[in-house]
């Protein structure tokens, strides 16, 4: 079993935002995960609207209940993303069958990615934490993702953030 420290990893936290790019990043967390002989659970996190797009609303929608139009939109929007995840996670594990049975998990939630994230983690008891950030060539290329960034600031839990070059 692998160890990172003096601990052993048993639950890897995945988080993702679905996009193709983090694709390398998955194929990593199954490798730890394979090494370890350890879970995986994914994490797609899905970022409230911002207080300008909710006084619109407000403004633009007054003969309904705004408040219950986003929560039905939020939860038909986490259900999609739910699906979306789902049938991510069944393509990679079906071009690699040796994988089936690694994601013991896969969740979609609401709120600020990195809050969310390390939060998540703790609940579950995580005992890795896997995510991705986009390099690029320009000025910014030196830089860690802002959630990336902000999830090892705020994590107890150990990060391991994978590069992904577009």
């Amino acid at each position: 079993m692998s160890q990172l420290g003096l601990h052993p990893i048993n639950t890897i936290l995945y988080a993702t935002d679905m996009g193709d790019h983090m694709r390398p990043v998955f194929r990593f967390a199954i490798n730890i995960a394979k090494d370890s002989d350890a879970k995986i659970i994914m994490l797609h996190v899905i970022e409230p609207l911002n207080s300008g797009v909710l006084v619109t609303i407000d403004v633009y929608m007054p003969k309904f209940n705004a408040k219950e139009v986003l929560k039905d939109g939020m939860k038909k929007a986490l259900a999609k993303m739910q699906t979306r995840l789902n049938n991510f996670c069944q393509d990679e594990q079906t071009n690699n069958p040796s994988d089936r049975g690694l994601v013991s998990k896969v969740k979609v939630v609401s709120g600020r990615s990195a809050e969310s994230i390390v939060h998540q983690a703790e609940q579950m008891g995580a005992d890795l934490i896997v995510v991705g950030t986009n390099t690029s060539s320009s000025i910014s290329s030196n830089l860690l993702g802002s959630t990336a960034r902000n999830v090892t600031q705020l994590s107890k839990i150990p990060v391991l953030v994978v590069p992904v070059y577009e």
